[in-house]
């Protein structure tokens, strides 16, 4: 999955925010891209994106935005984001499995960082 997400965004120059929507055995429901930035940043929306998980029947999400300078470490944004994403997603029993960074030489996982709750 990771891979994927570096061959679709790791080289843009500008920021996207994607999202992989989950179906109950894991499987890709859709891989769909929410926002595109700047160089630097990239907003997302909880709103629209547990709406559109509701209208595609998803249960779970992994969302997944690059960091066209390289440096991969997650901004304290991009954790509040999560765990803003995860708290919304609960209450609609909708499981956030992980967030992923992506760049041109590679990614990071905030779930194996401990950056996500539970």
């Amino acid at each position: 999955m990771a891979k994927h997400c570096r061959i679709v965004i790791g080289n843009s120059a500008v920021e996207q925010f994607r999202v992989l929507f989950l179906d109950q055995r894991h499987g890709l429901i859709a891989d769909e891209l929410q926002q595109t930035g700047t160089v630097n940043e990239v907003a997302a929306y909880p709103r629209q994106i547990l709406q559109r998980a509701l209208n595609l029947g998803a249960v779970g999400l992994v969302l997944v935005h690059n960091h066209p300078s390289g440096n991969l470490k997650p901004s304290a944004g991009d954790i509040e984001i999560t765990r803003e994403i995860q708290r919304a997603a609960e209450v609609l029993g909708v499981a956030l499995h992980d967030h992923l960074i992506v760049g041109p030489g590679g990614h990071v996982s905030l779930r194996q960082m401990g950056k996500l709750g539970r």
